[in-house]
């Protein structure tokens, strides 16, 4: 005959029973349960590491929990893409990535074995920010122009820092000195952060990145900006020109940013996760340093779950094209 259940395991069977359901169900019952983690596929000190502290900060109080972040680098963002298809789909574990680790990265190396349509389910994007290139503060180039005639110069010996294959860091490069038809070498770094740390030191020539580095890299002169890729000058940075005004009209490139969960996280948890992104969108705190770092909010209709997984189809199909005929790729 069956042991007869203690009282406290009989009161607990009942809700252990159901969680089961609860989540096969998709509910946001109780959710979430414990703190969230929030995924950052580079090293500290670059432009995902800094937004994404900015919205977890600005995401707990609707969540009723703390967001923690953690940096998984390595790979150009790859490491930590896996990690997060290897999470459980239960809405506590995120990531935080922009275009080039959740599409183009992609189209740069497909052999990765992570693909972002099939591994990971988008949550929002939430943050749109122009691309900076800058110059090392211990070298001579101060202008765009003169940052080509040096790489026709000097060929492979010219340098730019990025932070991994297949991120945007290191596609911008690429594809400029490609409008350009140049060829300078591309240094893969664990992130931004190192990439910017050996700028400042003169290791390499230049870098390319978001706003989010290169606006206080440039005020505290451990970087000088010569181009930015935004329609017009940005107020953070008034002295330096476009990229159509330095002369390349062609190079266009803003780079949008977002949450993702693992594959197979249920649609409602993955509307709660949007609801509160756009609660931590109102946030003047949030609204303040986006403002401080010429990052824009995308519109509506870009946000939000459908539309992420579609612009990355799209972003995926676009720079797929471009690779090819421009014959970029690993470098």
């Amino acid at each position: 005959m069956p042991k007869p259940l203690g009282r406290r395991a009989a009161l607990a069977l009942p809700a252990l029973l159901a969680a089961p359901a609860v989540h096969a169900q998709g509910s946001t019952q109780g959710f979430p349960q414990r703190n969230i983690t929030v995924l950052v596929p580079s090293a500290p000190g670059g432009t995902l590491d800094a937004l994404a502290r900015f919205f977890a900060q600005a995401m707990a109080p609707g969540l009723g929990r703390n967001v923690l972040v953690e940096n998984v680098s390595g790979a150009g963002g790859l490491v930590g893409m896996q990690r997060l298809a290897r999470s459980e789909a239960d809405g506590h574990t995120l990531a935080f990535g922009n275009m080039g680790i959740m599409a183009t990265g992609f189209a740069l190396t497909p052999d990765s074995g992570f693909d972002p349509r099939r591994d990971m389910a988008p949550v929002s994007m939430v943050a749109d920010v122009p691309m900076v290139l800058a110059t090392s503060p211990r070298g001579t180039l101060r202008s765009l122009p003169e940052l080509m005639a040096h790489i026709r110069d000097k060929g492979e010996r010219a340098t730019f820092g990025t932070a991994g294959v297949g991120t945007t860091s290191h596609l911008a490069p690429a594809y400029l000195m490609h409008l350009a038809g140049l060829k300078g070498t591309l240094v893969s770094y664990r992130g931004s952060g190192p990439a910017m740390n050996d700028l400042a030191a003169g290791v390499v020539d230049a870098v390319i990145d978001q706003t989010v580095t290169m606006i206080p890299a440039h005020r505290g002169g451990t970087a000088h900006a010569v181009a930015v890729s935004a329609p017009a000058r940005i107020p953070q940075l008034p002295d330096v020109p476009t990229f159509a005004e330095a002369g390349r009209p062609d190079f266009d490139l803003v780079i949008w940013n977002g949450f993702a969960a693992p594959a197979a996280t249920p649609p409602a948890l993955l509307a709660r996760l949007h609801e509160a992104l756009e609660a931590a969108l109102l946030d003047p705190v949030l609204q303040g340093r986006m403002v401080e770092l010429a990052s824009t909010v995308p519109a509506p209709a870009q946000r939000g779950p459908a539309a992420m997984r579609q612009r990355i189809a799209a972003d995926i199909a676009k720079w797929t094209a471009i690779v090819r005929d421009a014959g970029l790729g690993r470098e």
